[in-house]
C-alpha cells in the first residue's frame, strides 16, 4: 500500500474528501516526526511506539574494498510495535504467548 491508496481509504472510512485526509495524514506525519525529533515518544495504544534511538559509533568494513572504517555514532529513528499490532500481523504466536 502506498501513501494515494491509505488516503483514499481514510477519505472513503470517514467521509472526508481526498484533500483533507491527505491533510490529516500529514498533520499526523509531522507531528510524530517532530516530538521524535525532540527525544519524546508517541505512544499509539494497540498500534505501536515511535521513538528515538542512539546508536554508538562503531567499526565496520567498506564492501568494496574490505577496508576498515569508522562508523560514528548517531540517532535512529525506531517502532517498536504494540500487542494488537502483532496479534493481527500473526495471530498464531499471539496465541502461544496469550497460553504461557
Amino acid at each position: 500500500m502506498n501513501r494515494a491508496e491509505l488516503v483514499e481509504i481514510l477519505a472513503s472510512k470517514n467521509d472526508l474528501s481526498k484533500t483533507a485526509a491527505n491533510a490529516v495524514l500529514d498533520t499526523l506525519i509531522e507531528t510524530i516526526q517532530t516530538a521524535v525529533k525532540k527525544g519524546d515518544a508517541v505512544q499509539l495504544v494497540g498500534f505501536g511506539t515511535f521513538k528515538s534511538a542512539k546508536r554508538a559509533a562503531r567499526a565496520g568494513k567498506n564492501p568494496a574494498t574490505g577496508a576498515a572504517i569508522k562508523i560514528p555514532s548517531s540517532t535512529v529513528p525506531k517502532f517498536v510495535a504494540g500487542a494488537k499490532f502483532k496479534a493481527v500481523v500473526d495471530p498464531k504466536t499471539a496465541k502461544r504467548k496469550a497460553g504461557k
